[in-house]
């Protein structure tokens, strides 16, 4: 048999986008939150000589500024100075605990293996408890026994926060349900202890067998589950060494005499020049490659921060176009946006819209947002016209907190009730509304109320 082969070549065209080293920075710049974007500035600043930060912003930011901040000031509010104190340093996780052993009434020697204890706790709040360890890193001669060792934990496992120096998941439950027990009707806390058993089953869903496991009904079994959903399984993410994270909006939206407008917070706009003695400098003198390279760096980087201003600017601009009615009257006005409305709008790609929106936030009067919290599917209402889903899970929030609590409204009910208000969905979706916000069918809601 002969087998042949035929090498050919051939010429086409085809389109390739290709990512130039100076559109894969200003794509990076631009998603970017606030706090990564400093780090970016602050790693040019140091590799690039020619770079120093403009301290000096200009008239126009700083009457902007002005306006802003007189806008959304708030009569009630304090005013910083620089006699008042500074805030107490936070309270570590071990100062609580130890605060609280040395108000007991406990000996030297347990109040001493309780500490052992205490720096042994894992960032969760966990104890990998094992007394022989323990003991084989002491000396000898204390001749601490195994029993004194559980006394020192049954003593960290009764401090606050509860749960704290479990041993496990399951154990941490069950600490944080006994402390609380007084929450639960005495049927519903025994059900859910033991389910804290079958933590594995119970998040796959197994709810067969988990009834014939607990030897209860489906109604008694969601009412274990809902109270062990109230737990905490991390009682130590209260406590953290790191310094509270205050978010910064980058977006200002202001009510003008034609609608809302957004507007760049300017305290947080970055400013960055070429240095002007630099600069003269090297006018006076031949520049070398070196210093060439860092001055067109140093120029690319300016406007890559300008082009990343204004993209943001427009997209938020544009937003206010499309939520007025949002800034007006809050969550249950929220239009249905979608990226690429914004993106036809602009004449920009989805792409770049999405990583406009990524990580900024925009002060409205009802509270700081993520610029994406704007952006939701549409349902149509009677009326033809579209509303978010984020709208009417705000409207079936008012419904149900008007109910009557021992006659509390079943899904179909409550379908009946949006219709009339102009949002025709069918019950599956308010089912699956309902869910997304955490609150039970009305069953439950009625058990929980005749039961509490």
């Amino acid at each position: 048999m002969n087998i042949r082969t035929q090498a050919s070549l051939e010429l086409g065209q085809h389109q390739q986008l290709v990512l130039t080293p100076q559109l894969r920075q200003a794509l990076n710049l631009l998603q970017c939150s606030t706090q990564e974007l400093d780090l970016e500035i602050a790693r040019a600043l140091t590799e690039n000589p020619l770079l120093q930060r403009d301290e000096t912003p200009p008239e126009a930011a700083s009457a902007q500024a002005e306006m802003l901040e007189h806008r959304w000031a708030q009569p009630t509010s304090r005013t910083v100075t620089d006699d008042m104190p500074e805030s107490p340093a936070a309270q570590s996780l071990a100062d609580h605990l130890l605060q609280q052993l040395h108000t007991t009434r406990a000996s030297a020697r347990d109040q001493a293996l309780v500490t052992l204890l205490i720096g042994d706790l894992d960032e969760h709040g966990r104890l990998d408890f094992d007394p022989a360890a323990y003991t084989a890193v002491l000396p000898s001669s204390l001749g601490i026994e195994d029993e004194e060792w559980q006394t020192a934990l049954r003593l960290l496992q009764s401090f606050d926060p509860a749960g704290i120096g479990a041993r496990s998941l399951s154990e941490c439950l069950r600490l944080q349900l006994r402390a609380r027990a007084a929450e639960w009707p005495a049927a519903v806390l025994a059900t859910a202890l033991q389910l804290t058993r079958h933590l594995e089953d119970l998040a796959a869903g197994r709810w067969a067998k988990l009834c014939a496991a607990l030897a209860c009904d489906r109604d008694q079994l969601e009412l274990a589950r809902q109270a062990i959903l109230r737990l905490d399984p991390h009682p130590a993410s209260a406590w953290t060494d790191e310094a509270p994270a205050y978010i910064v909006p980058d977006i200002l939206f202001y009510h003008a005499a034609s609608g809302w407008q957004a507007s760049l917070n300017p305290a947080l706009e970055p400013r960055v020049r070429v240095d002007p003695d630099l600069l003269a400098q090297m006018e006076d003198t031949t520049t070398g490659p070196v210093l060439r390279e860092s001055l067109q760096q140093a120029r690319l980087l300016i406007a890559q921060l300008g082009q990343r201003r204004h993209t943001i600017l427009r997209v938020a601009e544009c937003i206010a176009v499309h939520q007025q009615a949002f800034l007006d009257h809050g969550q249950a006005a929220l239009r249905p946006l979608v990226l690429r409305e914004v993106a036809q709008a602009l004449g920009l790609h989805e792409s770049t819209i999405s990583r406009a929106t990524r990580l900024k936030y925009a002060q409205t009067p009802w509270g700081v947002c993520e610029l994406k919290c704007f952006f939701a599917t549409g349902v149509q209402t009677d009326t033809g016209e579209d509303a978010s889903a984020q709208a009417i899970q705000a409207v079936m929030r008012r419904l149900l907190a008007a109910e009557q609590p021992e006659k509390p409204w079943s899904d179909a009910r409550l379908t009946t009730l949006l219709a009339e208000q102009g949002f025709v969905i069918a019950r599956r979706t308010v089912a699956k509304y309902r869910e997304a916000m955490g609150i039970p069918v009305a069953s439950l809601r009625k058990k929980r109320l005749s039961s509490a």
